[in-house]
């Protein structure tokens, strides 16, 4: 009865869309071993380094002792444990907001709130262009009109704000990724911000890749940009600088409020395992008690983006510690790829749809734990590849 699906499948190959994922045969780590081989990692999320770190890994085992492996239930059943609250109270007070509520995941923690807010075909939901899936899913499961602006064009933003739809609308909301987890680029946020003051419109910020990284201890990119108190809502993972798993929405009591009894993700899913929380809760630890990791973190950041640019490659408008390689073709960034792979470093290959054509790249991305002898060895590989290669 799938048969069907041997013509999709050749389909998504001839356009160079079909995945083959890769195993993961250690910790997530600098130095991992994928598909076999111990390569120097740069594809990882693992920002600060904390998939490993001993206080965590004894907190999550702990939980385990106290808890159970899990709560079978939902949260508006019988599974919010008293640690769920905890963290919840502990994030509202990391983020600086009155409240906060945690989903399974970044990507339902977006959908959750696109979907609960923007309830009315009169509703108005406006959004950067290259923001994540997760927002654009969110968006459509919404029942408000969408408008889409060029990448971080502000002069756009204002032209839709001040349109005559935009002023009809019962409620306006602006959602923008902070960090662009393609390109690396920050968001203006502070600009974002003062146009939504202008035209009453919500700001809302995904700091999926700016948590950790960005703002005192990794508060993310309301606190770089000292904007607290002026961004309504704003979105975190606890997926990658956490390295655990889910997402959060830090807001007001009210917001929290409304969605516990609306948003159909936090209904309709079980609540995380009382060993994940705890995980959280050590690595917010960490974040606050062990600033030398994000010190780290953009030290190696500097070093090999700046390596990058010496040898002579593309690396877009990356602020962070995602750093495109940009080739321009798929086929050639996927032999770049592997190519490097048989070098020993991992960086994953991205081509069009999830970018677009002409901008198809490999994206890097370092982190705290790499030392500066694994990114010297990197950019050496890069090198020897990329001459070879003609990138």
């Amino acid at each position: 009865m799938l048969e069907f699906l041997k013509d999709e499948i050749s389909q998504l190959k001839s356009e160079g869309r079909a995945i083959e994922l890769r195993i993961l045969e250690s910790p997530q780590e600098p130095l991992s071993v994928i598909d076999g081989k111990k390569v120097i990692n740069l594809t990882s999320n693992n920002y600060l380094a904390l998939t490993t770190h001993p206080k965590i890994k004894e907190a999550a085992i702990q939980a385990v002792r106290d808890y159970g492996v899990g709560t079978a239930a939902v949260r508006t059943i019988i599974g919010t444990m008293d640690i769920h609250q905890a963290l919840e109270e502990r994030l509202a007070r990391f983020k600086g907001t009155e409240a906060a509520l945690v989903f399974q995941s970044g990507f339902t923690t977006n959908v959750a709130v696109c979907q609960s807010l923007m309830s009315s075909e009169t509703d108005l939901l406006i959004s950067d262009e290259l923001n994540h899936a997760s927002i654009i899913d969110g968006a459509k499961l919404s029942k408000a009109p969408r408008k889409i602006y060029p990448h971080k064009d502000m002069a756009a933003l204002g032209a839709i704000l001040e349109s005559s739809e935009s002023r009809k609308a019962r409620r306006r909301m602006v959602v923008t990724d902070g960090v662009f987890s393609m390109d690396g680029d920050i968001a203006p946020l502070p600009q974002i911000v003062e146009l939504c003051e202008k035209y009453d419109a919500v700001p809302m910020v995904d700091d999926a890749h700016a948590s950790g990284v960005l703002g005192k201890n990794g508060r993310g990119t309301v606190d770089h940009f000292g904007l607290k108190g002026r961004v309504a809502i704003q979105i975190g993972t606890l997926s990658k600088a956490i390295a655990a798993i889910g997402g959060y929405v830090a807001s007001t009591k009210l917001l929290r409020e409304y969605l516990i009894s609306t948003a159909r993700p936090f209904l309709f899913s079980s609540s995380h395992p009382p060993s994940v929380v705890a995980t959280c809760l050590a690595a917010l630890d960490v974040l606050e008690n062990e600033p030398e990791r994000i010190q780290r973190l953009w030290d190696n950041t500097r070093f090999f983006k700046e390596g990058l640019k010496k040898l002579g490659f593309n690396t877009g408008e990356s602020e962070t510690p995602i750093t495109p390689v940009i080739v321009g073709d798929t086929a050639k960034a996927r032999k770049f790829s592997q190519a490097l792979f048989e070098e020993g470093v991992f960086a994953l290959a991205i081509g069009f749809p999830t970018v677009s054509k002409g901008k198809e790249r490999l994206r890097t991305i370092v982190t705290a734990g790499h030392t500066q002898k694994d990114l010297e060895t990197a950019l050496e590989k890069f090198k020897k590849v990329g001459k070879a290669l003609g990138v």
